[in-house]
């Protein structure tokens, strides 16, 4: 799936988030200040970045529960082509599989994504056009604006800086074009205020109004003005931020009146009250989306107008109330923000449920060679989990090849082959191994990863039972809708190597429902190799995309005495990450553990 449907998914998401926050600014707005339920905005802007970020977030459960404890803690559609890869890990015996992969294809984008992604590039182009006149026209205003001569109202400005408290020289202009007092620039800001408003030169609505304008100042409202603007033009087409964005600049202007109304005396409130209501009509549109000003829309200057009315100072114990609730729900919201992420990336996780588990989250980093990877095991005897990378153990990836032993477990429940008749006769096809043009059985199908061999019986079994069999199994996300002979290969079936580990935990234990003797079958297919009482199994993977090995992985488990260790590893890389190179990867941890020799 193509990012651009991904991103149309995260927005459906993101109008979840905004009708969140929208009620909780009206359900608690008794207990929040002006300025509190503005901030509450800030963070629907940091949750609009999410979906761009070039790294996946950190699921909210793997930060809490590594804030907990450090170390140890409880818890509980492709196209096949004939470009293909065999390799065998060194120094395996003649019982080692075959690590044989055929390259499969992206697919090309469909033509309604790409009209998608067109009309989103057009809508972000137009937006940006539109911007851009806005700010040539502000240019425009800057250049025949004049520095205002009234020395009166200088030196009422410069009270007034010192009165918020600002000691930066904010230059004070007049600009005929305008018809409202704005403050724009971040980097240098300038107040431009119309003449009509000082020509009449009543002192006390002046005031009000460059202070109001410095309130922009102090809190970077130039800043935020920035952020909307850039993610009106990313999210142009969603009316629920479009809609987030007008409360937000309502919000805004309130914040504003309310840190005005702080530095006023009582007597003033009324005052500054009717300085909106007076110049309503002057002021009631803001003329640039790239400054910040006192105006407003005739609905907002009626909600701010009610806001001075009931404006009380904010108490001790309401401030501390509302930092509270704007904690605790920032702490709501971004914990949605992995869910964002993963939609953006189009990756799936595993939510592995680990209250019950004891966990070990040892550095196997020098083991991976440059690869990214992960490595997860489980001991029987200690009822425990070890596991590198966990963000990467619960990523879901194409099993590749390591699906073969739920294939052939599907076969042989089916009846299509059996524990004492596996045998299928080479249809003739020329394929670029020689171990796959011959009939195979089981054993040398599993052991050269012979894929006609297991898409047979998923042709046999048909596209509804092997649905059927993934749902039955808890097989990762179940999803086989990329075809019958490819699902499995970099394409819609996907598995964590959390989940391959719990898999074959059931599957060693005889605990899924099928047959002991099928299962058995399985077992004896996957044997590697035996030393004495250690015995190894397992099954390699290798996703090759295009040509290059990106995707390799290892499962299986060693039996000891008295213990097995179920384990699974996967890596990936730009190439050579192979199920082969991954096999050596499990090989060299198992070793150094004294668990292989």
């Amino acid at each position: 799936m193509d990012f651009i449907v991904r991103f149309l998914i995260c927005n459906a998401f993101i109008a979840a988030i905004i009708v969140i926050l929208l009620a909780v600014r009206q359900v608690l707005k008794g207990l929040l200040s002006a300025r509190r339920k503005y901030q509450l905005w800030f963070l629907l802007l940091a949750l609009l970045a999410v979906p761009f970020l070039p790294v996946d977030m950190p699921r909210f459960r793997q930060i809490l529960s590594r804030f907990i404890t450090a170390g140890t803690r409880p818890a509980s559609g492709a196209s096949t082509a004939y470009e293909a890869t065999g390799t065998v890990p060194p120094g395996a015996g003649s019982g080692w599989l075959n690590d044989f992969s055929i390259s499969v294809s992206r697919k090309a984008p469909a033509a309604a994504e790409m009209l998608l992604l067109v009309i989103w590039i057009g809508g972000m182009i137009a937006m940006l056009i539109m911007l851009t006149i806005s700010f040539l026209r502000l240019n425009e205003i800057r250049r025949s604006s004049a520095a205002l001569q009234n020395t009166h109202i200088l030196a009422l400005y410069r009270s007034c800086l010192r009165e918020a408290g600002i000691s930066r020289d904010i230059p004070l202009r007049t600009a005929v074009f305008l018809t409202s007092p704005v403050i724009a620039g971040f980097i240098r800001p300038c107040i431009y205020l119309p003449p009509h408003l000082i020509s009449e030169e009543h002192p006390d609505d002046i005031r009000y109004m460059l202070l109001h304008e410095l309130q922009h100042y102090r809190h970077k409202d130039a800043l935020v003005n920035n952020l909307m603007n850039a993610a009106k033009v990313l999210y142009w087409f969603n009316p629920f931020v479009w809609f987030a964005f007008k409360e937000m600049q309502g919000d805004r202007e309130a914040a504003c009146d309310s840190a005005v109304l702080q530095m006023l005396d009582r007597a003033e409130y009324e005052k500054y009250g009717h300085t909106l209501i007076n110049y309503a009509e002057k002021i009631s549109l803001a003329p640039f989306p790239i400054a910040s000003g006192i105006g407003g829309s005739p609905k907002q200057l009626r909600k701010r107008i009610l806001n001075i009315a009931s404006y009380r100072p904010e108490s001790a114990s309401k401030r501390i109330l509302g930092l509270c609730i704007y904690c605790l729900t920032a702490l709501a919201l971004f914990g949605t923000a992995p869910a964002l992420s993963t939609y953006a990336s189009g990756k799936d996780y595993y939510d592995f449920d680990t209250k019950e588990a004891q966990i070990s989250y040892p550095d196997l980093s020098s083991y991976f060679g440059g690869y990214d990877g992960t490595f997860v095991l489980y001991d029987t005897a200690a009822d425990s989990w070890l596991i590198y990378e966990e963000a990467h153990a619960a990523l879901r990836v194409s099993p590749n090849s390591t699906y073969k032993i739920y294939a052939a477990l599907l076969g042989l429940e089916t009846g299509i082959i059996s524990p004492q008749k596996s045998q299928m006769e080479w249809d003739g096809t020329a394929y670029p191994f020689d171990e796959w043009n011959q009939d195979q059985d089981l054993h040398s199908a599993m052991r050269s990863s012979v894929n006609w061999y297991f898409q047979t019986i998923d042709r046999q079994a048909g596209a509804g039972a092997v649905h059927a069999f993934l749902t039955q199994m808890h097989y990762g996300n179940e999803d086989n809708s990329g075809g019958t002979d490819s699902y499995w290969l970099e394409s819609s079936l996907k598995i964590s190597s959390i989940e391959q580990v719990e898999l074959l935990r059931h599957l060693y234990a005889y605990d899924l429902p099928a047959d002991k003797s099928n299962i058995d079958a399985v077992k004896n297919a996957l044997l590697l190799s035996q030393d004495g009482s250690t015995a190894l199994y397992g099954k390699t993977g290798t996703g090759r995309v295009d040509g290059k090995d990106v995707n390799g992985s290892f499962v299986g488990w060693v039996e000891l005495p008295g213990r097995t260790c179920i384990f699974a590893v996967n890596i990936q890389g730009d190439s050579e990450a192979t199920g082969a190179a991954a096999s050596r990867t499990a090989q060299s941890i198992l070793s150094d553990m004294q668990l292989l020799d």
